[in-house]
């Protein structure tokens, strides 16, 4: 059985263990990928608020990129731009360049959802924009725009 798009996806988010202990998860709803960061007491940064820490928020969005990159280039009608590693077990993941993130308002002590767009796919470089909310999807507390170095095929 080869590899499909959801069980690189699932690979990803168990194969880096800050993403576990973030408890990242993805819903796929047709096309649309969002991913969700449930909360929990430990992703607090200021308890007076209390409000999720930033480096916990910048962490979510550039999951929510990379998720979001690397479906769209899974399933480009160009056969994809992720080479298989070695052992076929993933594809090897593209590289953050630059990720640039406007924090908007605090986000609160609840779940929190991301979705992010492929602004650019391209055989080396792409960019990606997310933006991020908690109850209302036109309230945003956070958005980014990151650019990464797609994967090379190795000689």
């Amino acid at each position: 059985m080869g590899l499909t798009r959801e069980s690189v996806i699932d690979g990803l988010l168990a194969k880096v263990p800050y993403f576990g202990w973030l408890g990242v998860q993805v819903d796929r709803r047709g096309d649309e990928l969002t991913t969700v960061l449930p909360f929990a007491g430990r992703l607090i940064g200021n308890p007076a608020l209390p409000a999720l820490h930033g480096g916990v928020t910048a962490a979510f969005l550039e999951t929510a990129a990379l998720v979001e990159l690397v479906w769209t280039a899974m399933g480009d009608e160009r056969g994809g731009f992720l080479p298989i590693e070695q052992d076929e077990s993933m594809p090897r993941l593209p590289k953050t360049i630059d990720f640039t993130i406007d924090y908007l308002r605090s986000g609160l002590a609840r779940d929190a959802y991301a979705r992010g767009r492929v602004v650019r796919l391209g055989r080396r470089y792409a960019s990606v924009q997310v933006e991020a909310w908690q109850e209302n999807r036109s309230r945003l507390f956070a958005q980014a725009t990151g650019h990464f170095l797609m994967p090379q095929p190795r000689d």
